[in-house]
This record gives C-alpha cells, sequence and structure tokens, in this order.
C-alpha cells in the first residue's frame, strides 16, 4: 500500500481512521483505482511465493515420461486372469518383486517393481479423446474459457527458475504433434507466457549423427563472429531504451540472452553428448529413440535441469503406438506386445536401476503417465478403444515407496473400486515431490492469482507413506 500520511490518526465513528481514508482517497490522484491496487497486490504475492519457492528448492527433478497413446491397463498393469477372454486379454499375469502383478509383457519392469508404485484407479469425465487427457494429466486442467494453463514443467519453472545455464525444463524427443482433436496438448506455458515454454530437443537421440539444434548457431556464422554479433547488440541496445523498455522487447532479450548461454555453453553440449555413455549402457537403454531419451534425460537431470518430458510417440498416426484399436493404422493388442511393450520395457527399467545405481533415484522422480485406459472388452478387430473412466500410471523415486499399488479398479478394469483418482492429483502428486506448495499462485490471465493446483486438491499421499 502507498502511504502519504503522517504518523497522526483520527478513528471516524465506522472504525476508518484518518490515515486509512487519506491512503485510500489518495490512489485516484496517483492514477490508480481499486481494481489496479488489488492486480498490484496479486503481483506482489505471485513474487513473494516465486521468492519462497526458490529459496526453498528441495533438490529434487522429475522426468515425465508420457505415454502417448494411452496403454491398456488390462494388459498391461493391471490383469483381470479371473475375467472372461475378451476382457482379460491374451497375456497371462507374472509375479513382480512389488505386492502386485503385472503381465508377461513387462518382464524388466517385473524385477524392479520394488522401485515404483501402482495408481490403478485413475479416470477423467472429460471427452475420450486424446488431447483433453493430454492436457489434465499435465498441468491438472482442462482447457476451458479460452484459459490454457501451464505444463506442470513450465509452472516449476517460473516459481523456482534455473539451476544454471541449463534450461529448468526440456522435453524429448519432440513435443506432441497430431492426436486427432487439433486441440492444446498441455505442453507449454500456456498463460506464463512464451517466457516459459520448455526447451524442445527437436532431435532423435538414437540417430548416428544426432545433434542439438538450438546447441548450434546458424550455419554460416563461426563461434567468433556469434561472439561478435553478441557485442554489437549490447552497443545496439544501449541507443534504443524506450524499445527496450516494452514487454516484447523484455521477452526477445530474455530469449536472446538464454539461446545465446546455451549456445556457448560447455556443460549444455557435454549434457547433450551420449557418446559420453558406455556403450553397453545405451544397449541396455534400448539402441531406439525412447529408450536414447530415457538415457538423455538421465544426464540432463544430473547436470540440473528440473523436469524432462520423455513422450513416447509423437503423434497416433503413421507409427505403432500405445493407440490399439486393431484395425490399421493403428495395431492391436498383440502388436503391443510385440513392438511397443519391449521398447518401453527395457527402456523404463534401464532408467529406474540407472537413477538407483547413481544414488539419484531418492530425488529423482519418474512418473509414467498416459492420457486415458482402453476398453475392458476387446473388439472385433483385436483392439482396444479409448476409455477415461479407469487406468493405471506408475511412480518412482522421489520420495515415492515402492512395490505397492494403491487403488483398486472393478473385477473388469472398466471403473475404479476404490481410491479414485483424478487428473488434478496426479499433477498435485509431482508438485508434492518437488515441494511446491500446493497453495502457491501463479499470475494467471489479467494477472489475477491462479491456484497452482484447484482448492481442495491433494498429492496421493498413500505413495510417500
Amino acid at each position: 500500500m502507498i502511504k502519504v500520511t503522517g504518523p497522526g490518526s483520527i478513528t471516524t465513528c465506522d472504525g476508518t481512521t484518518r490515515r486509512d481514508f487519506l491512503q485510500i482517497g489518495t490512489l485516484g490522484a496517483l492514477g490508480f483505482s481499486l481494481s489496479r491496487l488489488a492486480g498490484l497486490e496479486a503481483q506482489a504475492k505471485a513474487a513473494a511465493e516465486v521468492a519462497a519457492a526458490q529459496a526453498a528448492d528441495n533438490g529434487r527433478s522429475c522426468i515425465l515420461i508420457f505415454n502417448l497413446g494411452a496403454p491398456s491397463q488390462l494388459d498391461c498393469w493391471d490383469p483381470k486372469p479371473d475375467a472372461p477372454r475378451e476382457i482379460r486379454g491374451p497375456f497371462k499375469p507374472i509375479s513382480t518383486k512389488g505386492d502386485f502383478q503385472i503381465t508377461e509383457a513387462f518382464p524388466m519392469m517385473a524385477q524392479i517393481a520394488d522401485k515404483f508404485s501402482l495408481v490403478r484407479s485413475v479416470y477423467h469425465t472429460a471427452a475420450a479423446v486424446h488431447d483433453t487427457g493430454h492436457q489434465m494429466m499435465q498441468t491438472g486442467r482442462l482447457f476451458t474459457g479460452g484459459i490454457n494453463s501451464p505444463h506442470a514443467g513450465c509452472a516449476l519453472e517460473f516459481l523456482k527458475g534455473r539451476r544454471n545455464e541449463m534450461p529448468a525444463n526440456i522435453i524429448l524427443p519432440e513435443s506432441m504433434g497430431p492426436t486427432g482433436g487439433n486441440l492444446p496438448h498441455g505442453q507449454d506455458a500456456g498463460f506464463l507466457g512464451k517466457a516459459y515454454d520448455p526447451f524442445v530437443l527437436n532431435a532423435d537421440p538414437s540417430q548416428a549423427n544426432f545433434q542439438v539444434p538450438d546447441l548450434l548457431p546458424p550455419a554460416e556464422i563461426g563461434e567468433a563472429r556469434l561472439q561478435r554479433r553478441k557485442e554489437l547488440r549490447q552497443v545496439v541496445e544501449g541507443t534504443i531504451k524506450n524499445f527496450e523498455a516494452s514487454p516484447a522487447a523484455e521477452l526477445m532479450d530474455a530469449n536472446f540472452a538464454a539461446a545465446y548461454r546455451l549456445m556457448t555453453s560447455e556443460r549444455a553440449r557435454e549434457a547433450f553428448d551420449l557418446s559420453k555413455e558406455p556403450q553397453k549402457l545405451r544397449e541396455r537403454y534400448g539402441m531406439n529413440r525412447f529408450g536414447q531419451c530415457c538415457l538423455l534425460a538421465r544426464r540432463l537431470v544430473e547436470r540440473g535441469v528440473r523436469f524432462v518430458t520423455v513422450n513416447t510417440f509423437i503423434t497416433v498416426f503413421n507409427e505403432i503406438t500405445w493407440d490399439i484399436h486393431g484395425s490399421k493404422p493403428f495395431t492391436s493388442i498383440q502388436g503391443m506386445k510385440d513392438i511397443v511393450a519391449p521398447m518401453y520395457d527395457q527402456g523404463y527399467s534401464a532408467l529406474i536401476e540407472d537413477l538407483f545405481q547413481r544414488g539419484m533415484l531418492d530425488n529423482t522422480m519418474v512418473a509414467s503417465l498416459a492420457e486415458f485406459g482402453r476398453t475392458p472388452k476387446v473388439n472385433p478387430t483385436g483392439g482396444r478403444d479409448h476409455w477415461p473412466q479407469c487406468w493405471s500410471v506408475a511412480f518412482a523415486g522421489g520420495g515415492v515407496k515402492g512395490g505397492r499399488a494403491v487403488g483398486r479398479s472393478d473385477d473388469i478394469g472398466a471403473y475404479p473400486a476404490e481410491r479414485p483418482v483424478q487428473p488434478k492429483d496426479i499433477v498435485a502428486t509431482i508438485f508434492h515431490s518437488l515441494g511446491l506448495d500446493p497453495d502457491s499462485h501463479l499470475p494467471g490471465p489479467q494477472q489475477r492469482p491462479f491456484p497452482l493446483v484447484d482448492f481442495g486438491t491433494q498429492p496421493i499421499r498413500e505413495l510417500f507413506a
């Protein structure tokens, strides 16, 4: 509050002091309105919460594996061996090192089940299309009323900033592409603005000629010329103060500085260099796009990146994915077992093992999520269709106790039977692991305070017990 009075005070009959009256009455003269004042106070509150979040950094990071296309809960991590064949599918359940069974499609995961826990009772009530699930599972909210909420990693970067010259939030290998709905996928900063968008790799780390495009200066500009251009830009900037005061210029300047810092960083170059890893370890992860993205995610977190999202697939079109409708251009349940499951089983288990062996698992949450589940009954073409009423996700590390299943689906895997969990609970769980207060606020549209999670939303505390 702006104060223009001295120490004297006179109290009126309604309890208002002369000081209060003068403070309020002078706002108009100074060009303020009550709504403007409220906006400033909201900004000040948000700034204080940012400072508090940065000061309270608990050192944790998150690797979010997003299984674009949506795995079948029944054929992967919630088998129903006593259900009719058209429900239970073709795979047998196998025992694990946890207190639950999964299907025979994931033998490597079974051997590390003491290090991750399942949540088998996730559901949502929005439309059964990929995009809505992508939004809710990565932001905690469905995009409505023109408000695009930020990805969890973008909110984390806003509240805690970078740890070093490395980006705080990275997406591998690319942002999600078309999945049939033509809606936003929830992988950008939304109303926080493009300054908080993630760094996107836009390259396949399994390729022999893998390079990070944004670590390379333009081909026609060598490093010496790049430095000279930076120095020249600093001279020019000194003559255009009025332009530099604009929000657009501030964003451009921040983006330029970040890009230059990244291009000239030895730490960044080394972090993305998978040739530094033993070939045997690279092969353990799998010499494919997903496996090498998992390995790269570990390297990035090891070097200070706060949040890494690994998209197992980029689109449900023109490649075999978890989207097992059965008919072309999709695959069947058997196709999932032969192509997708082995790749995922190898890459995921290698990541958890590697983090554990390096002593990094306690400080790195690995959240394996998807947008929905699959229909309980196998369709006539040997696949399963979209089913947001119930599905399974997995959490490891970051304070999560492994080897357990939280929640339970009914006898045919169609609906939660115990401990129903919504997408906002999933996002709150990630924030909880990262040490973010669920009562924190972001500066939302029109700079109004926007809660980090919905009022009353709680993390899945059973995971941490």
